[in-house]
């Protein structure tokens, strides 16, 4: 038989022979192939990797709008449709610079600490017998059952089976909202006579956050002070609210809300300020989140003026203090009027035999601070008698020294007297002016079904 030989193509690594081991010589490299075939292989480039995908956007649009002609919601996705990236929350009113916000983003307003000592030292002054914040579907329901009708569900009698329905689809979409634009029937709302019914057909408390940020922007730009006011109180403010009781904090949408409602100064103090001092059921964590938005923004002098006017006259509530303590801190030069009226709210503490809360004397200190050289003799006589029946150990000796190096009211120099007077009754005028407006606004009447008011 003839001898057979096998041959190799490469060498093996490694070859075992007995209890040896030899290594091979590595293969040689093969030469590299041509310019032209490395050119071939290389990758798209750039300019036409986008044309690719935007083409691949484009056909998956139109696959979706085909999609939805046949299951019947191409009118809610065209109402929705979503912006690029880099504007993400859009709206015609107007433009904003904030980003969109998402339900499951972890965005947080960071905040003092509040303690649960400071928490039960403060509801000792809350009320116990306070009624729960009234929201807009309580005054519809009201005015429904007084008329002596009764709609079914969350409907209006009166209103047309077609404009409920719209509506009820926008409420549905805006509880799942997240960003884009909003459906063109909301936008409309504020130009809408009746437009407490319409948007109580949208079930304002099952917005989303990031709807309500965006429906707060809407009606701060196009709705007046009156109705923008209504709308603060009876839908931002009890979501507000509703959000910081089940969370112990507050959304960042909503709290973005907060800071858009400033954008109507008098309806924020009267929608939102002052009803949560009316209530006296607002916490020290209620009162920390909505003050933060006071220090933040800039607001206009007479607003915060005729607000620190009604915060001092109101009915004490332990938080009062700290809203008075925030706008005294913004250092506006208050008309006289205003000054007396916080004065008087301080003084009238004097015969209470309750022990006041750490953020009271705070406050008395920070008024003291500010406008001790505006205050008469006779007015610091009082805070000092004020102090003999409420001490801190820490604040009240600062108050004292504080008072003992000011000047009383009108000791200043010569050359600078007139042009205090005169800045004095020209903020004493348009305080007076302001506040005849004032009160045209917060007086008005409740919702009614129907109106016809302007």
């Amino acid at each position: 038989m003839g001898t057979k030989f096998y041959f190799l193509k490469e060498p093996d690594p490694e070859l075992e022979l007995g209890f040896l081991k030899i290594k091979a010589a590595p293969p040689k490299r093969r030469a590299p192939k041509s310019r032209k075939g490395q050119q071939a292989e290389e990758y798209v480039t750039s300019v036409m990797s986008n044309k690719i995908l935007a083409e691949a956007r484009r056909q998956q649009l139109e696959f979706d709008n085909e999609r939805d002609e046949e299951t019947g919601v191409a009118a809610t996705r065209r109402a929705f449709t979503a912006v690029t990236s880099e504007k993400r929350m859009d709206s015609d009113s107007d433009n904003d610079e904030d980003g969109g916000y998402s339900d499951t983003e972890e965005h947080h307003e960071e905040f003092d600490e509040v303690t649960e000592e400071d928490e039960k030292i403060m509801s000792m002054f809350m009320a116990s017998d306070a009624t729960p914040q009234r929201t807009l579907a309580d005054i519809i329901m009201e005015r429904i059952h007084e008329a002596g009708v009764s709609g079914g569900g969350r409907s209006i009698p009166g209103i047309d089976k077609k404009v409920i329905e719209v509506y009820q689809g926008v409420g549905k979409l805006l509880g799942r909202y997240r960003s884009g634009k909003l459906p063109k029937a909301f936008k409309i709302i504020p130009s809408l006579l009746n437009w407490e019914e319409i948007m109580y057909l949208t079930d304002p408390e099952k917005w989303s956050p990031n709807a309500m940020y965006q429906a707060t922007r809407v009606f701060a730009s196009n709705f007046n002070a009156r109705m923008a006011q209504r709308f603060y109180s009876l839908v931002l403010l009890p979501r507000i609210r509703q959000d910081i009781k089940e969370h112990k904090r507050l959304h960042f949408a909503l709290y973005q809300s907060l800071k858009k409602a400033v954008y109507k100064p008098s309806a924020f103090y009267k929608g939102v300020l002052l009803p949560l001092c009316q209530s006296r059921t607002c916490n020290l964590r209620e009162a920390v989140i909505v003050g933060s938005v006071i220090q933040k923004v800039s607001i206009p002098v007479l607003h915060s003026s005729v607000a620190l006017m009604k915060i001092a006259e109101m009915e004490y509530c332990g938080t009062n203090s700290y809203f008075l303590k925030l706008l005294l801190d913004k250092k506006y030069a208050l008309p006289y009027r205003v000054l007396d009226a916080v004065l008087l709210h301080f003084v009238r503490f004097t015969d209470d035999d309750r022990d006041l809360p750490v953020i009271w004397h705070q406050s008395l200190l920070t008024f003291v601070q500010r406008y001790k050289n505006e205050l008469s003799e006779e007015d610091k006589e009082k805070l000092r008698h004020l102090m003999r029946q409420h001490k801190h150990y820490l604040v009240t000796p600062e108050i004292q020294r504080e008072l003992l190096n000011s000047r009383n009211r009108g000791q200043k120099d010569d050359s600078n007297a007139l042009a205090s007077n005169i800045l004095q009754l020209h903020s004493t005028l348009s305080l007076t002016l302001f506040l005849l407006l004032f009160e045209d606004v917060w007086n008005m009447p409740e919702v009614v079904i129907g109106m016809d008011e302007d």
